[in-house]
């Protein structure tokens, strides 16, 4: 089993409510620091189990596109993918159009204020 991890800064608790509402999901479990700062925490994204923490080791604590990470969601149709996309947009970074493929009817990259990079496409 491959399990994506993501670290914040800081800003997982924010990060949590975001995709909690862009990706229709809860949290299943949360641990925390005495600070109140999140220690683990998981959710399902499509199917897929993600872990997330405020650990700030490897957390890209400078936002830019050069994060190692590409995560990719596929969505039943076009207007559940650009629902998503509406709330997850970050309003300050370049994000790749949306276009039609050979392999999918709506397909594109961008990355969320806090310089995660999704890759969604309609299955």
């Amino acid at each position: 089993m491959l399990i994506p991890h993501l670290h914040f800064n800081g800003e997982c608790d924010e990060a949590i409510s975001l995709y909690e509402k862009a990706f229709d999901t809860k949290v299943v479990n949360i641990d925390r620091y005495k600070d109140k700062s999140i220690n683990h925490a998981s959710m399902d994204i499509h199917g897929q189990t993600v872990f997330l923490n405020d650990n700030d080791f490897f957390a890209n604590k400078e936002k830019s596109s050069n994060f190692p990470v590409h995560l990719i969601i596929t969505f039943q149709s076009s207007d559940k993918l650009l629902a998503c996309y509406k709330i997850l947009k970050s309003d300050n970074e370049t994000n790749n159009p949306f276009l039609k493929t050979p392999y999918s009817e709506l397909v594109g990259n961008f990355a969320d204020r806090f310089g995660i990079w999704w890759g969604f496409m309609v299955e």
